[in-house]
């Protein structure tokens, strides 16, 4: 029993350790940040190492707990990507006095994702939900100085604060109707009554204001523009993916009787994310304004995969934040290894950037190509994928308007591109100094992005983690 507990939660007992070393770091003296910086990437390269050995599936806490293939599979990808923010940011790291205390933060919101994404009862997944919540607000407010960072941080814990309202009015009459909170009994109580129907409505508002989905997305962009890019990054990428994975798991098991009823709801939510997303996408001129519509938009194309059959639409969606992980880290660390540097964050300032830093407009050009779906690059295939999963309903329409929107979307990323290789700049952005640690990163994201898409072992062993 003790070595069960211990290899079904290794996951969330190494990142409390870490979390608990870093107090211990915090605490001393005479450590720099430098030292500490190159700890922290060790350790958590170490967690990410970790996900790959000694994988076991199997439940505790009476059905409280549980984990497989794919949720080890997908804890990996936060971990990955918690890897990656700790080498791309970090020049910030390094020049900010509360370096220690942003990583506990980070290392906490992700540590409430790994029990959200295992829970299997709804009062688990409320606890990991606001651990993985409340962190982030405070992450969002770790630019001091900036009053915009303050009030980006306010309106996060208020959208925050509504949601959780919604869900847990929801849970409460989840409860009252089935008399239970187990996830594995609630399919075998759903009828798809009246009451039923708006216990799904109340838990999916609560979704939808975490990941974005419109009419529920107008925090987005004032919260990442508010932030640190580190923060926004993490917000953007770790956060979406969570609860994406999580939203899969309560529309194909728990709500599974009433797929006609949550299949139209998602579909039409989808449409009009993706719509919204790019036109407003189109207006943007800060950039991480531009990337909080750019993310919303790419959540439209995550629902359309999950409109589709559970085993092709669960395969498609975590394949899909897999590659949107590498390519909108990528942009997110180019972002902002140059405000760090230079404080510009508008996309004119990007003009001429090709002529003085090549090596991160190829970089950035790769991730943009990707997050558009351009061959050859992964988010092609990712978003192909995507689409094939929605398209196996036979709604025709819908795909349609899936494909249209990702024509929309080729505008904007190569409005960004253009400005990077062909526009000229009379005050262009001056050479900058890519540390080792931001050069591994991006060459990472950069590998990634061009071979993940023709490993096709990568996509089939996601499928057969699902099997």
């Amino acid at each position: 029993m003790v070595n069960d507990f211990f290899i079904l939660m290794k996951s969330e007992l190494l990142l409390t350790a870490i979390i608990f070393l870093l107090l211990f770091i915090k605490i001393g003296k005479g450590i720099s940040n430098d030292t500490q910086l190159v700890i922290i990437q060790f350790l958590l390269l170490g967690n990410l190492t970790a996900g790959f050995f000694f994988n076991r599936t199997g439940v505790l806490f009476d059905g409280m707990f549980y984990t497989n293939g794919l949720i080890v599979f997908q804890k990996s990808i936060l971990s990955l990507g918690l890897y990656l923010i700790s080498l791309m940011f970090s020049n910030w790291f390094r020049k900010h006095e509360h370096m220690p205390e942003f990583f506990i933060l980070m290392l906490s919101a992700v540590l409430g994702m790994f029990f959200l994404i295992s829970s299997g009862n709804f009062l688990m997944f409320f606890l990991g939900l606001e651990l993985a919540t409340i962190p982030v607000a405070a992450m969002v407010n770790f630019d001091l100085h900036k009053k915009i960072s303050s009030e980006g941080s306010m309106k996060m814990i208020f959208s925050s604060a509504f949601s959780s309202g919604f869900l847990l009015f929801g849970i409460s009459l989840a409860y009252g109707a089935t008399g239970t909170l187990d996830f594995s009994l609630l399919p075998l109580l759903i009828d798809g009554g009246p009451l039923q129907i708006m216990i799904l409505v109340f838990l999916f508002t609560a979704f939808a204001f975490k990941l974005s989905i419109v009419p529920f997305h107008l925090w987005t962009a004032d919260v990442y523009e508010g932030g640190p890019f580190a923060a926004s990054a993490f917000l953007s990428v770790l956060s979406k993916a969570s609860i994406a994975f999580v939203l899969m798991e309560f529309l194909y098991k728990v709500f599974a009787p009433m797929q006609d009823v949550w299949y139209n709801l998602v579909m039409v939510l989808s449409v009009a994310t993706m719509i919204v997303g790019n036109l407003f996408a189109l207006r943007q001129q800060n950039l991480k304004r531009f990337l909080a519509f750019s993310s919303i938009a790419q959540v439209g194309f995550i629902l359309v995969g999950i409109t589709g059959d559970p085993a092709e639409g669960t395969s498609s969606v975590v394949y899909f934040i897999l590659i949107y992980t590498f390519s909108n880290l990528a942009v997110f660390g180019i972002a902002g290894l140059i405000d760090s540097k230079t404080g510009k964050e508008n996309i004119d300032d990007y003009k001429g950037l090709y002529q003085t830093n090549p090596f991160l407009s190829w970089v950035l050009a790769l991730a943009l190509f990707s997050l558009a779906g351009i061959p050859p690059t992964a988010g092609f295939f990712g978003k192909l994928f995507l689409i094939t999963s929605g398209a196996s309903n036979g709604n025709y329409l819908f795909i349609t308007i899936a494909a249209l929107n990702m024509i929309i979307s080729l505008y904007y990323y190569l409005k960004i591109i253009r400005a990077v290789f062909m526009d000229k700049n009379d005050d262009p952005i001056q050479p900058l100094t890519v540390n080792r640690s931001e050069k591994l990163a991006f060459s990472i994201c950069g590998a990634a992005i061009i071979f993940i898409g023709f490993f096709s072992w990568i996509y089939e062993y996601i499928q057969s983690l699902y099997a």
